[in-house]
């Protein structure tokens, strides 16, 4: 009897230290890095934009320093909140800081053909804007790229890349 509770006693000091471990290790994992609002300066980062026109907004521009590891990162580390689909999850940009509203998209499945956030590359500042051939989800944009996104029918952002 003496021996197992013993065992049970060392067992609950193992888990305990293994919580207490996992919880110090938690409280010292670097933050993300805070985006800028304005394009990013050579290779520090890749620049986004954001085109609310259609929504009845303007364009938005910020840089997601750094080495984002895919488009949605770069969208999400620049500032901008996004929300996905119910079905499709971050596969599919439904919202981009609340817009287009919930009462207007639910986010349930794909958005139609004539109101989504389109994605689009550039290469840098002046380049032409490029549609995307894959999602944000899988593509790896590179620092000193820029990012476009628009929402509609699938027309590029409204201002060169910059």
């Amino acid at each position: 009897m003496f021996r197992h509770r013993c065992a049970i006693r060392r067992r609950l000091a193992g888990l305990l230290a293994a919580a207490v471990a996992a919880v110090a290790l938690t409280a010292v994992e670097p933050a993300p890095r805070a985006a800028h609002a304005a394009a990013c300066t050579g290779t520090t980062g890749v620049t986004v934009v954001v085109d609310f026109a259609a929504l009845g907004g303007g364009v938005q521009v910020a840089c997601a320093l750094g080495d984002p590891a895919t488009g949605v990162a770069a969208l999400q580390g620049a500032g901008f909140t996004v929300t996905g689909t119910s079905r499709w999850g971050l596969a599919f940009v439904c919202r981009i800081n609340g817009k287009p509203t919930a009462a207007t998209d639910p986010c349930v499945n794909t958005p139609p053909a004539t109101a989504y956030w389109s994605y689009w590359h550039a290469s840098g500042s002046g380049a032409a804007w490029s549609y995307s051939t894959s999602g944000a989800s899988s593509y790896n944009p590179a620092p000193g790229s820029v990012e476009g996104w628009s929402f509609g029918a699938g027309a590029a952002p409204s201002i060169t890349a910059p």
